[in-house]
């Protein structure tokens, strides 16, 4: 097992692909049918070869006058040369029809399961967001989605089911070889080991730690590029496109250097299985005419057996040339089973009984970042319907608390209740059904204004989506535009200004009508026409909603029925 680093795989290849495989189960079918056509297919390509030599040296033989024995696999001196060569044509057609069958069934299977895997993938990302998310790389993430899942396509349409059809077809050979001579089938059986086992195993092993490296160093390239590109305009402003670029080089030059070393390991595997399936076949040969001189085998017989041998690497060399895009496949395949593995922060509540909100009380708590004190025995009281401002220095915790309320962590010490529940006890998504959070940058998705305000919710009207609009002061500006609310806000609502898009955040809130509404830094972004607006509008709503406003404005927390001043726990 490999240490869990950066670029280290922390479990074997072998059980890497255990894990893989297992994804196939519902499909097990489906595979069986790959193996058994592939098998085939093989086999017609095998004896087209065997065929041919059998027939090219019976032919030979007759001209010369030669006696090659009675173990000729085909005796033409009794059988119609046109018969065989027929049987040799319909081989050729049934390799192709079988071949094409087989890879249709393996690509079948594979795109199934990549949008099963994907599916999984982002139910993990559902299930450890947004804890353990919270300054994860989203373009180390975006590479695991998209290019080390649809790597794994390799593993599902090309590894699997020739490592089956390998030992199906070998073991099938072998039987045949044995009617020659046992010699010959161990020759066999020891070349098969070791061109499609021992060989791929050796340099999958001397080129794994250097395939995860590539995948993480691609998936770091993907990050700079997206961090790049939305920084843009700063790294413009700033003159700071020569080191982005520089560092992007490097980055490419980092993953240049990987891949040509394991370009380097591909060569040599390459070379050391062509020079061991000839070895092999050498050794085949002398032995097969050594039993040959001892009478134990007839001169027919070494022909069809050193064929066979020579013929049968096929399905092995397959093999063989798999870890070649193995160690990268399985990187990717530990990548996604790490992500798939990892236990959430906190888990989803399931299975309690249903509760409404008539208050909140947060008891002595306690919370840290890892060993960073953030919020010590803190406690505060709030009543259904009240307005509650947190005001303090930033790193105070005022943020940390409003995501302690959502539960996205859990305290260390002391509890937070909800209408007298622990939140730790109640459903997640009736407790995410009682709350309505606007964060200090709202994240907007590419698609129109209404979708970005309904979050896409068919449950609500045009008019309803309009009459939360007009309470976030958003929606005279929204008609101005030529589109209105079906204008596109481009990709994290680049197309609005940083108050428009904090304006459409508060609409959502009072579109959803929970009954507590966390809020941070809700004005921030706001000039003071627009702030005297929603503090209105959030005032009206304090009858309806119970309001905790984290702000650093004294205009904006002068609507608050309570403020509480919070003390900050950090290290200057």
């Amino acid at each position: 097992m490999y240490s869990n680093g950066n670029n280290q795989i922390r479990r074997s290849g072998y059980k890497i692909m255990l894990k893989l495989i297992g994804q196939v189960k519902p499909m097990l079918p489906i595979m069986i049918g790959a193996v058994i056509l592939g098998s085939l297919g093989f086999l017609c390509a095998i004896f087209i070869t065997i065929t041919s030599i059998g027939m090219l040296g019976t032919i030979i033989s007759e001209k010369l006058g030669l006696n090659l024995g009675s173990g000729m696999f085909f005796h033409l001196s009794t059988v119609e040369y046109r018969i065989v060569v027929i049987a040799i044509i319909v081989m050729a057609i049934l390799r192709g029809i079988l071949h094409y069958a087989e890879q249709y069934c393996n690509h079948y299977i594979a795109f199934k399961l990549l949008a099963v895997l994907r599916h999984k993938v982002f139910h993990a990302l559902r299930k450890l967001a947004p804890a353990k998310l919270e300054g994860r790389d989203k373009g180390d993430l975006i590479s695991i989605i998209t290019a080390d899942t649809e790597l794994l396509e390799v593993f599902y349409a090309h590894t699997i089911s020739p490592i089956l059809i390998a030992i199906t077809t070998c073991s099938i050979m072998m039987l045949f070889m044995f009617s020659i001579s046992g010699w010959l089938t161990l020759v066999g059986f020891c070349g098969y080991v070791f061109v499609g086992a021992i060989i791929p195993l050796y340099f999958g092993g001397k080129g794994g730690n250097t395939g995860l490296s590539y995948r993480n160093k691609f998936g770091d390239l993907n990050s700079k590029v997206l961090d790049s590109m939305r920084g843009l305009d700063e790294i413009i402003q700033y003159d700071f496109g020569v080191q982005r670029r520089n560092e992007m080089i490097a980055g490419s030059e980092a993953i240049n250097k990987l891949r040509k070393r394991l370009s380097v390991l591909e060569g040599y595997q390459q070379s050391v299985t062509n020079i061991s399936i000839w070895a092999f076949f050498g050794i085949a040969t002398g032995m097969l005419i050594y039993l040959n001189q001892l009478g134990k085998i007839s001169e027919g017989e070494i022909l069809i057996g050193a064929s066979s041998i020579i013929s049968s690497f096929g399905p092995v060399i397959v093999l063989s040339s798999l870890s070649n895009n193995l160690n990268q496949t399985l990187a990717s395949g530990e990548r996604l089973l790490q992500l798939l593995e990892e236990e959430p922060v906190v888990k989803d509540v399931t299975g309690q009984d249903e509760i409404g909100f008539e208050g909140l009380n947060v008891e002595n708590i306690d919370f840290s970042y890892e060993n960073e004190k953030i919020i010590s025995d803190f406690s505060m009281k709030l009543t259904k319907g009240s307005i509650t401002a947190l005001h303090g220095p930033s790193g105070s915790g005022k943020s940390t608390l409003l995501k302690l309320i959502m539960r996205f962590w859990d305290v260390d010490h002391g509890q937070i209740t909800i209408s007298d529940q622990n939140v730790k006890n109640i459903n997640t998504n009736n407790l995410r059904s009682m709350q309505s959070y606007v964060t200090q940058e709202t994240i907007l998705f590419k698609d129109t204004i209404a979708n970005n305000i309904s979050l896409g919710n068919n449950h609500f009207s045009i008019e309803d989506i309009k009459r939360a609009a007009k309470a976030a002061s958003i929606d005279e500006f929204i008609m101005s535009l030529k589109d209105g609310y079906d204008t596109q806000v481009g990709e994290l609502g680049d197309t609005l200004s940083g108050g428009e898009r904090q304006r459409i955040g508060i609409a959502r809130a009072f579109l959803y009508e929970r009954p507590l509404i966390l809020l941070d830094e809700p004005t921030s972004n706001l000039d003071a026409l627009n702030e005297a607006i929603i503090l209105k509008a959030l005032k009206e709503k304090g009858g309806e909603s119970t309001i905790i406003l984290v702000s650093h404005r004294k205009s904006t927390t002068s609507i608050a029925d309570h403020i509480i001043k919070m003390k900050s726990k950090r290290k200057s």
